[in-house]
């Protein structure tokens, strides 16, 4: 299956690309209208962006709202207009070395997101193990990770119960200090580093990040 780029260029940028695209190892989608893309920003990989549109507004309330794809920007000689970007190119650039910078560009943020997960001004850093904010860290355990990773994901506080139940698959009537002794003990981490008592919040429907 094929990436698929969400691209922005001027109309004259748009056709050349478009000319092009059988060449290319990754589906192009133009930007043209805010409420058709909705429903498809989801399966976009990465944008490509051509510099010369970077003042338009409206592009780049689009790029803002998605902060996890992976922004590659072509750069134009002659035009200083830049955008916020994860790498970018000088034109013109050969088809070959475009395909070889959108797939290297797309394959590390796939990598970054599954070893890093960003939860308000922290980093956690799964391959280290750590909770990153500035130039402050801590180390957690697998099952910490795991935990916190559960809360964010979930929409709604998790009771002792169902945590128990989704991360360590006991049965309801289980001990529940599991539950507690883990959320102290990260808890406790966190206060002490980052003087952060609001990490994990525990409120009469459950714990939630």
């Amino acid at each position: 299956m094929k990436n698929s780029l969400l691209v922005f260029g001027t109309k004259n940028f748009n056709n050349s690309l478009n000319e092009v695209k059988e060449y290319l190892n990754f589906s192009l989608f133009f930007f043209n209208d805010h409420t058709i893309l909705n429903d498809k920003i989801s399966s976009i990989s990465a944008f490509l962006i051509d510099n010369e549109v970077c003042d338009n507004t409206k592009n780049l309330n689009l790029i803002n709202s998605v902060n996890n794809k992976p922004v590659l920007l072509l750069e134009k000689p002659g035009v200083l207009k830049t955008c916020s970007h994860s790498d970018k190119v000088s034109l013109p650039i050969t088809l070959f070395d475009l395909n070889t910078r959108i797939v290297n560009l797309i394959t590390s943020s796939r990598f970054n997101q599954n070893s890093s997960l960003k939860i308000k001004e922290y980093i956690i850093d799964k391959n280290e193990k750590k909770i990153k904010k500035k130039n402050l860290s801590i180390r957690v355990t697998e099952k910490e990770i795991e935990l916190i990773q559960l809360l964010f994901n979930e929409k709604n506080p998790l009771s002792k119960n169902n945590l128990l139940k989704k991360l360590w698959k006991y049965s309801e009537d289980a001990d529940t200090h599991t539950v507690e002794t883990h959320i102290y003990r990260l808890r406790k981490k966190i206060l002490d580093k980052f003087n952060d008592e609001d990490f994990i919040v525990n409120s009469k429907a459950g714990y939630s990040i």
